[in-house]
């Protein structure tokens, strides 16, 4: 049974009351105190304090402070009146007290749960602010970067032709008439065949693209696919003559990156679809093929970014791009869940789901993520 500690002083002004509770030779260590606006205890076995207060006071303003062998309170009262009396007339009863304990307990307990909470979420909101601010900034050195190579090559390009120019300008000089006629009629003869095989691509395109828009004429979710696809597909014909017919293939590109991938050279895959991209800026395709050599390379930030762009390409949802957004899906899914966004990565995995419902292995890794997040949220 313990002992109860009776030897404790206290005095009071009109806006504060103070109690200094004596700890008897015990550790501060070994101290447990429990307070609220009307009940006060202190256990440090085998003694014991308890106090039911006359009237209630500040909790939230409240302080104990331990040490020099005692326990010091200082409770800021709610009016702006002299007590004369530290305890309640009800502190004799034993029920009465019993109850005040309890309700004691559940309101520091409550008070406990509340304030983890939110260190919980004040957390999350600094992990995702961080996350936003790096991925900005990584964004922003990017286009740094990209601008500097663009300026770069622009200037090079200029000087390699102003010094080709003058050379031609000196060989034409010496070169004669006949020369020259053989040259042209060559010329000729190999721009008539090109513009032939273009004749003929463009005709088997035309006949299609007739077709598909007779099926799906009525719908006009297609239509605007349909549209995207005919404005990257005459970015794909814009020439460049200072490269050659394969460097101007985005699709020749975008296999020679999958043949990298396949062989494990990923950053040689990276710089093939880097080169598509600035060849045909409008194929999802490259933009997801990229995010998976990011992923193996561990560029998660990249890769969240790569499979967002190619997922805002992919915009009309239609039936014929379906697997390809299903793939962005659980690319950026898979970055985030790398990087602990684990709430982030689970939306990503639910709507690829959702687009492929039979999926055995998208379906398995959701319930993992999800058992994930269901313990990291029972150990918080």
């Amino acid at each position: 049974m313990p002992l109860i500690v009776r030897d404790f002083t206290w005095e009071e002004t009109e806006k504060c009351i103070c109690v200094t509770v004596p700890l008897k030779g015990v550790k501060a260590e070994k101290v447990d105190i429990l307070c609220s606006d009307e009940f006060v205890k202190v256990s440090y076995p085998p003694y014991l304090f308890e106090c039911l207060l006359f009237a209630p006071v500040e909790e939230d303003s409240s302080t104990a402070k331990v040490g020099n062998g005692v326990v010091d309170f200082v409770f800021p009262k709610k009016e702006l009146v002299l007590w004369g009396q530290l305890q309640s007339l009800d502190a004799a009863d034993k029920e009465i007290m019993k109850v005040k304990r309890e309700e004691a307990l559940l309101k520091t307990q409550e008070k406990a749960e509340r304030e983890k909470k939110q260190k919980a979420e004040d957390k999350k909101s600094r992990e995702k602010f961080t996350l936003n601010e790096m991925m900005k900034l990584e964004t922003a050195e990017r286009t740094r970067i990209e601008n500097e190579k663009k300026m770069n090559a622009k200037r090079q390009q200029r000087i390699w032709k102003g010094g080709k120019k003058s050379k031609s300008n000196w060989l034409n000089k010496r070169r004669d008439d006949c020369y020259r006629n053989r040259k042209q009629l060559r010329l000729q003869r190999n721009l008539t065949m090109r513009h032939a095989n273009l004749k003929n691509e463009r005709t088997e395109k035309i006949v299609v693209t007739r077709q598909i828009f007779s099926l799906w004429m009525d719908y006009p979710q297609e239509r605007l696919w349909l549209r995207k696809q005919a404005e990257a597909s005459r970015i794909m014909e814009l020439e460049d003559k200072d490269l050659s017919e394969e460097e101007k293939n985005p699709i020749f590109l975008r296999d020679k990156g999958n043949s990298f991938f396949q062989s494990g050279n990923f950053l040689a895959a990276i710089n093939a679809y880097s080169h598509a991209i600035r060849v045909s800026p409008k194929m999802p395709s490259l933009y997801s093929n990229r995010a998976a050599c990011h992923l193996k390379l561990r560029n998660f930030f990249k890769s969240i970014e790569d499979s967002s762009k190619a997922l805002e390409l992919l915009d009309p949802p239609v039936p014929q791009n379906l697997a390809s957004r299903c793939k962005a899906m659980i690319r950026r899914g898979t970055a985030f869940c790398q990087l602990e966004l684990y709430v982030e990565g689970l939306q990503d995995y639910e709507a690829a789901l959702k687009l492929d419902p039979s999926n055995a292995q998208v379906k398995e890794d959701a319930d993992k993520i999800r058992q994930v997040i269901q313990s990291s949220s029972v150990e918080s």
